[in-house]
């Protein structure tokens, strides 16, 4: 097997709805997914992103963990109705 190029950049990436959690704190509307995930036999045992893994609120130990594992980069997303709780304008800060 090749070896990875000294540069190479190890890394990890999350998707918000899968790991944010926080569903309705500090501004936060709903998503699509928040509506579906609580229609009853929608998802596997009636699971969803309520809390997820929490990293909305711990965040700065995930991040120290990552570092402690040699990750070099980390890509995330940030909820939309996070960031435009009506869709569109005002962006919630």
């Amino acid at each position: 097997m090749k070896n990875f190029p000294n540069d190479f950049l190890w890394g990890a990436a999350t998707a918000a709805y899968q790991v944010e959690g926080a569903y309705q704190q500090d501004g936060k509307s709903l998503s699509i997914w928040d509506i579906y995930s609580h229609l009853p036999g929608t998802t596997y045992q009636g699971t969803n992103g309520d809390q997820a893994v929490d990293h909305y609120h711990r965040y700065q130990e995930d991040v120290r963990l990552m570092a402690e594992m040699g990750l070099k980069s980390y890509r995330f997303s940030i909820s939309w109705p996070r960031i435009f709780p009506n869709g569109q304008g005002e962006v919630n800060p």
